[in-house]
C-alpha cells in the first residue's frame, strides 16, 4: 500500500515539474523574441553596421557612406605573384670590376607588392596590339590610327650590319614559335602605356564578372569613336565612361528600379572591387624581387650574401637533378651564346628563350637574370641618396592633378584633343601642379626628377641667393652650354634598366647592376614586366601583436 501511494505521488510531482519547466522555457523564448524585435526597431543597435566613431548606421540601403564589410583583402591580379616586403641591402655588395659608383650599397625597406611571374611575352603584347588595332587602327587616314602605330614595337632592332637576322625581323613578334618569348623592341614609354591599358582591361573584366557591364556591349567593335574604359575616369565620374554611353552598357547589378525611376549603381573605390594600377616596378622593387633573400634567411638574419637570384656563387646548378645546367640565358663567352650542340648544359639559344625555361627564384619569379634586361620606372642618376629616403625608394615622381572644367567636373580626353597611346580617348585630362600652388613641408615642386641630385637646384631655397640658378648637372640642354656640346648623356628622359640578357656576360646577371637608356629608345635585349602595389597590412604578418 505504501509503495502504491509513493508511486502516485512521484507521478504527480513529475507532471507539476514538467509544467513549470515548460512555462519557464516559453517565457524565456518569448523574452528572446521580444529582444530581437526591439533591436531591429532600434536604429542604433545593429552592431554589424554601426560606426565605431559616431554610432550611426553605415552601409544602409538609403545611400550615403557605404563600408565594404565583405572586403577580404586585395585579390591577386592576373599574372602576378605576391612579394612580401622587408629590409635588404640595395646595390653592389661585391667588388666592382667596373670601378664606378652608380650602385653603392644602401639599406632599404620595401613595402609588399605584386610583380609579374614572367616577362611580358610576345603573345601578351600582341593581344594589346590586336585591341588597339580594333579600336583605333581601322582607318589609316584618321589620326586615331596614330595611337595604334605608337604601340607597335620596333622589329628592326634585330638587324645587324654584319649579321643575318631578317628572319627575326619578320617573325619574332607574331610567329607562334616565339609567342612565349619576351617582347623586345619596346621603349620605356611603350611599356608604361601597355601597363595603363592592362589596368583598364583587367578592371573592365572585373566589372563584367560582377554584373556591372554587359560583355557584348564593350567589345572593341562596339566602342564608339574609340572611347574605351578608363579606371581613373570611372572613379571620378563614371557617367563619362565610353563617351557617355555607359548606362546603355549596364548589366543587372548596375541597374535598380526605385519608385518607377531607373537608378544606375557604379563600383566605387570604397568597394575595393577594382584593382590598383599595373605599372613598371621601381628599381628598388625589381632588385628586391630578383634577389629573393628569403632563400638565405634564418631567424630574421642573413646566412650570407647573394650574387644572383639563386643561392651560390656560380651560374650552374649544383642540384643532383640538373647538376651542371646553366641557370639563366646569357652570353657565356665571345661567340658562345648557347654552348656546344647536343650538350645538356646550354645557357641559351643565341637569342631569347621562352619564359619559364629556367628555374624560378625563391619568390616564384622567372627570368630575373638573363634572357632580357628589363625596364624599371626610375629616372637614372648615378647616386642613390638613402639619407633622403630609405623606404620604397624611387626617383621619377611628377605630381599631377585632374583638370576641372568650368562646370566643376573632371575633363576627359576627347577625340578632338591631342591624343596618343598615353592619353586614350576617355582618359582623364591631367595637368602638372604649379610650383606656386605648393605650400608643403614634404615637397616643394611637382617635378621631382632632379630632386637632390647634386646640382644647385637640389638646394631647397636656392632662388633666395641666386635668382638665375646654374646649369642643371644631369639635365643640361645644348643651348645652355657655351660649346654647344652635351657634357653628359644623363637626362630626365634616361631610364634605368636592370638585369642581364641573352646578349650580356654573367657580370650583368647580378640584380644590383644598373644601366640606362633613353625612354624613347628600343633594343633587342630589353623587355619588361609589370608590378602592382599591395594595399593593406602584410597578410603574412602575425595575427596579433599583443604581449
Amino acid at each position: 500500500m505504501n509503495n502504491f501511494f509513493f508511486k502516485q505521488f512521484s507521478i504527480l510531482h513529475n507532471k507539476e515539474y514538467h509544467m513549470k519547466f515548460n512555462i519557464v522555457l516559453k517565457s524565456f523564448l518569448l523574452f528572446i523574441l521580444i529582444s530581437i524585435i526591439g533591436c531591429n526597431n532600434n536604429p542604433f543597435k545593429n552592431n554589424r553596421n554601426i560606426s565605431s566613431a559616431t554610432g550611426w548606421k553605415i552601409s544602409t540601403k538609403d545611400g550615403g557612406y557605404k563600408s565594404s564589410k565583405s572586403f577580404k583583402g586585395q585579390q591577386i591580379g592576373d599574372g602576378l605573384v605576391f612579394v612580401e616586403g622587408g629590409t635588404f641591402t640595395k646595390g653592389n655588395v661585391k667588388d666592382n670590376v667596373m670601378h664606378d659608383w652608380n650602385n653603392s650599397p644602401t639599406q632599404q625597406y620595401v613595402r609588399s607588392f605584386f610583380i609579374d611571374k614572367t616577362e611580358v611575352t610576345n603573345s601578351m603584347y600582341v593581344e594589346y596590339l590586336f585591341w588597339m588595332n580594333k579600336v583605333f587602327g581601322k582607318n589609316k587616314e584618321s589620326k586615331l590610327y596614330e595611337i595604334y602605330s605608337e604601340a607597335l614595337p620596333d622589329t628592326l632592332v634585330w638587324r645587324n650590319p654584319l649579321g643575318f637576322n631578317e628572319d627575326m625581323v619578320n617573325n619574332y613578334l607574331r610567329h607562334p614559335a616565339f609567342e612565349n618569348h619576351p617582347v623586345v623592341g619596346v621603349s620605356w614609354k611603350q611599356a608604361t602605356n601597355y601597363a595603363k591599358w592592362r589596368t583598364d582591361r583587367v578592371n573592365e573584366r572585373i566589372l563584367v564578372e560582377n554584373g556591372y557591364l554587359i560583355l557584348d556591349s564593350i567589345k572593341p567593335d562596339n566602342l564608339k569613336n574609340g572611347y574605351s574604359f578608363n579606371t581613373k575616369a570611372y572613379f571620378l565620374n563614371p557617367k563619362v565612361s565610353y563617351g557617355g554611353e555607359i548606362d546603355k552598357m549596364s548589366d543587372s547589378k548596375q541597374i535598380e528600379i526605385k519608385d518607377g525611376d531607373t537608378i544606375y549603381n557604379y563600383a566605387k573605390r570604397e568597394n575595393g572591387l577594382l584593382l590598383p594600377e599595373y605599372r613598371l616596378p621601381t628599381e628598388t622593387e625589381w632588385e628586391y624581387a630578383a634577389l629573393a633573400l628569403s632563400e638565405i634567411t634564418e631567424d630574421n638574419k642573413y646566412r650570407g650574401k647573394k650574387k644572383f637570384p639563386w643561392a651560390g656563387e656560380y651560374t650552374r646548378s649544383g642540384k643532383r637533378k640538373n647538376q651542371g645546367d646553366q641557370l639563366a640565358n646569357f652570353k657565356l663567352s665571345d661567340g658562345d651564346y648557347g654552348g656546344i650542340a647536343g650538350g645538356s648544359f646550354t645557357a641559351g639559344e643565341g637569342i631569347t628563350s621562352a619564359v619559364e625555361s629556367y628555374p624560378p627564384n625563391d619568390f616564384g619569379i622567372y627570368g630575373m637574370a638573363g634572357n632580357v634586361a628589363e625596364w624599371v620606372a626610375d629616372v637614372y642618376r648615378p647616386i642613390i641618396d638613402e639619407e633622403m629616403n630609405d623606404i620604397s625608394y624611387y626617383r621619377g615622381n611628377q605630381y599631377f592633378k585632374p583638370s576641372i572644367g568650368e562646370d566643376g567636373k573632371v575633363k576627359i580626353t576627347k577625340t578632338t584633343d591631342s591624343i596618343s597611346a598615353q592619353n586614350l580617348p576617355g582618359s582623364v585630362l591631367e595637368e602638372a601642379i604649379k610650383d606656386e600652388e605648393i605650400n608643403r613641408l614634404n615637397y616643394s615642386s611637382s617635378d621631382n626628377r632632379n630632386f637632390n641630385d647634386g646640382d644647385i637646384g637640389s638646394v631647397r631655397d636656392y632662388k633666395k641667393g641666386n635668382e638665375k640658378p646654374e646649369i642643371p648637372m644631369y639635365n643640361s640642354s645644348l643651348e645652355n652650354n657655351k660649346d654647344d656640346e652635351r657634357t653628359t648623356l644623363i637626362s630626365n628622359e634616361a631610364r634605368v634598366f636592370k638585369g642581364g640578357s641573352w646578349l650580356d656576360r654573367a657580370y650583368y646577371l647580378d640584380p644590383a647592376q644598373r644601366r640606362f637608356q633613353l625612354e624613347s629608345e628600343q633594343s633587342n635585349f630589353i623587355g619588361f614586366r609589370c608590378a602592382m602595389s599591395y594595399l593593406g597590412e602584410n597578410p603574412n604578418s602575425k595575427k596579433s601583436r599583443k604581449r
